[in-house]
């Protein structure tokens, strides 16, 4: 299937107030990568001011530039010549894990269920009995979260997800290789062997070295609940595939009308329709239930602990738990080929992907010594 037939006009990815905010990305042209800022109706090319989008967030200037700095040209935001590429490209793109309460016991539900689907019901029943809606009040690493911990373990339901998601310190791990992600429109990937797998709509923020967020834009952290649910070390497997990463349209800049404290009060919509079933499903994440704080997420991925010479992205975790049957009564959420993803909220607009295998999709070839070398090819880079 053409993912590219499933995929509105880059002008109906961007929000809709669109000229309240600052909005950067990357665009793919005949020449190469390009950085670009949406300025009104047009995509303004940076590359010969910052050539990498790793470049252009460490400056000091970036609003400033993205705003108003001589372009060196120009592209209609719905130019058909230009596609979207994911808007990071040096990046570390790393990712928090078990961060809302109900995907939380849906993780646990996993392990217990080893990886089965047709057990996940029961197991479900069991663990929503014994621990019921009050976890998600509980303060990761407080003294209640402790006693939780004590008294589930009494029960022989303590578990690795329940460690992560209520103690001290946080699931940070890295979801995607440098230039791996993919951006809006393209395909992404599962296993032909997984069956049982979903979507992980979330909110990514982008950082710069000194582990500031200076802005924030849309993910898919595409999950294999059966790999990880057999086995945790599996983790590598059921997240990072080819295609298995997707962020996008763009990356909204921070500034006086946009903070982190409007990302930590955004919901985020997420709608799958399948073109095999007419399956439909719609759910949204409210990141207000986040048992985690965005600055404790971001303090705990880089600081004296750990360093990102070139900035990193960070996804922030969903709350999305898909339990509605669709093949089979008690088999749960799974994809189908062809299934069509939307993300979206009124701050960052919407990332859509359409569904294909991961050995179906286009390979990864564009790493940093391709991507150095086209720049230079361009005379982009910097002296």
């Amino acid at each position: 299937m053409d993912a590219a037939a499933q995929t509105p006009p880059l002008s109906q990815l961007l929000p809709a107030d669109r000229s309240e905010g600052i909005f950067v990305g990357r665009v793919l042209t005949d020449d190469g990568p390009c950085v670009v800022a949406v300025r009104g109706d047009e995509l303004a090319d940076l590359t010969p001011i910052t050539p990498t989008m790793a470049d252009l967030l460490e400056r000091p200037d970036v609003r400033e530039i993205a705003i108003s700095a001589l372009a060196g040209r120009s592209w209609a935001v719905d130019d058909p010549s230009v596609r979207l590429l994911a808007p990071i490209d040096l990046q570390v793109i790393k990712a928090a894990g078990v961060t809302f309460a109900i995907s939380m016991v849906e993780r646990v539900i996993e392990e217990r269920a080893a990886g089965d689907p047709q057990r996940a019901q029961e197991v479900r029943a069991r663990v929503q009995s014994a621990i019921g809606g009050s976890i998600a009040d509980i303060e990761p690493g407080s003294p209640k979260a402790t006693a939780v911990k004590e008294a589930l373990q009494a029960e022989g339901l303590w578990s690795q997800y329940l460690e992560v998601g209520i103690g001290p310190d946080p699931e940070i791990f890295t979801k995607a290789p440098v230039l791996s992600a993919v951006g809006a429109g393209a395909p992404i990937g599962v296993l032909e062997r997984s069956a049982w797998n979903n979507p992980e709509p979330e909110v990514v923020l982008v950082a710069r070295p000194d582990g500031r967020a200076v802005g924030s834009t849309l993910g898919n952290d595409v999950n294999l609940r059966d790999f990880e649910g057999r086995s945790a070390l599996l983790l590598g497997e059921a997240k990072d595939n080819n295609a298995s990463c997707a962020i996008g349209p763009f990356i909204r800049l921070f500034d006086d009308g946009f903070t982190l404290d409007d990302v930590a009060a955004a919901d985020v919509s997420l709608r799958i329709e399948g073109t095999d079933d007419d399956f439909t499903l719609t759910a949204t994440s409210s990141m207000s239930q986040m048992s985690r704080t965005l600055p404790q997420l971001l303090a705990h991925t880089c600081g004296a602990h750990h360093q990102y010479p070139d900035g990193f992205a960070l996804f922030t975790g969903t709350m999305f738990a898909p339990t509605k049957d669709r093949d089979a009564p008690g088999m749960g959420f799974t994809h189908h080929e062809g299934d069509v993803v939307t993300i979206s909220t009124p701050l960052l607009g919407t990332l859509i992907n359409t569904v294909t295998s991961s050995e179906g999709a286009p390979p990864w070839e564009i790493g940093i010594r391709a991507l150095w070398s086209n720049l230079a090819s361009r005379g982009q880079l910097p002296a």
